[in-house]
């Protein structure tokens, strides 16, 4: 590495790694205070405490790494602006993709770490936080084992088309409580709704009780009398497990089981969730680009930086150009769960516009 490479990278480290410091210290300090009489009362021990923001740093770091990427871009070429380092470097014959190569290389590092941590590690961290979080709000040091074995209000697609609506799950019995099942057409039109009181996972097989079926035609309208039964075998290919691993949020699922789940639900015909499922998929590929999309967007503005006016003007309009970059994609992916857009279009569009804007920004550069 040559030694003006290392001179840059310091200073990028340097500010990069105070500035993500600096976030999650105030992160920690905010959300201790908004929540300080509910600690209080609630007298959390503070292991839980502790193990809470902790187990909460990788969602932090996902969050604040582009904006600690766009401030150490910022700082370390106006810094080298003001001082005239950089006019000397273009003397020498350097461009400005040579001199700022080394902190695009750093963007695409950030980057690939970003993409690695959200996949692996925010999944899991957002699970532990909700259950940390449900047991500081109860006030006691360990989960109830009756919130462990009953899961209340679930609801899954699954084979067939069908959509599940279930009041309480019994984890240790295999028991359902409360069950409604909507069963759809390729048109997403309800053919048929089953209600019933209980339903028991054994030997393979879902048996119902106290079960109404009821028959729909195209129009809607019910057709014949609906159909009771006092116990049934039903034919529902969905086991206890199943049930378990579909009720996660798409938050909470890495690529892998978010991939599965898409593939699950398209035997199902359920167009809409799984549109809005792709749209959350390609999410994961294409959010860890935000690091290096924010730096390339950041280095022709912080090249303009050597007076104070300038410097702060140029910094002003660098991160109003950041914060539409969040809000033109933020209306990208609603277009894309509204349909208007192909999901990985709508996912993808702000990314190149924003790459193709800081490449042209860069190349006119004088």
């Amino acid at each position: 590495m040559r030694i003006l490479d290392r001179y840059i990278l310091k200073s990028v480290l340097g500010v990069f790694f105070t500035c993500l410091f600096t976030f999650l210290l105030l992160y920690v300090i905010i959300d201790v205070f908004s929540n300080l009489e509910d600690i209080l009362k609630q007298q959390v021990n503070s292991n839980i405490l502790i193990k809470y923001y902790l187990s909460y740093l990788p969602i932090i770091f996902v969050r604040v790494a582009p904006i600690a990427c766009l401030l150490a871009t910022l700082y370390t070429f106006a810094n080298l602006n003001r001082n005239n380092e950089i006019i000397a470097m273009r003397s020498s014959g350097l461009s400005v993709f040579g001199i700022s190569k080394t902190v695009i290389i750093f963007g695409v590092i950030i980057s690939i770490f970003v993409f690695l941590v959200n996949d692996r590690f925010v999944p899991q961290a957002l699970s532990l936080t909700q259950k940390i979080k449900n047991q500081m709000e109860t006030g006691t040091k360990k989960t109830k084992v009756k919130e462990q074995e009953v899961i209340s209000n679930l609801s899954m697609y699954g084979f067939k088309n069908r959509l599940f609506f279930i009041s309480k799950f019994s984890v240790r019995t295999n028991t359902m409580e409360g069950i409604i099942i909507l069963e759809h057409d390729k048109h997403q039109n309800i053919v048929k709704k089953i209600v019933a009181n209980k339903g028991v996972y054994a030997n393979g097989f879902w048996r119902f009780y106290q079960s109404v079926t009821y028959n729909f035609d195209e129009g809607g309208q019910i057709l014949n009398e609906p159909q009771y039964s006092e116990e049934e075998i039903m034919p529902i290919s969905e086991t206890p497990h199943d049930f378990l691993e579909q009720r996660q949020l798409p938050e909470i699922m890495t690529i892998a089981q978010l991939d599965d789940y898409i593939w699950r639900l398209s035997k199902s015909g359920a167009t809409t969730v799984i549109r809005n499922l792709k749209v959350d998929l390609y999410q994961r590929f294409t959010d860890p680009l935000t690091s290096i999309l924010i730096i390339l967007i950041g280095i022709p503005f912080s090249l303009m930086i050597r007076k104070r006016a300038a410097g702060l003007s140029s910094l002003g309009v660098s991160i109003m150009v950041g914060f539409l970059y969040y809000v033109f994609n933020a209306v990208s992916i609603a277009l894309g769960k509204a349909g208007i857009l192909f999901p990985f279009l709508s996912v993808s569009l702000s990314h190149i516009l924003v790459l193709i804007y800081s490449l042209y920004l860069i190349n006119t550069i004088p």
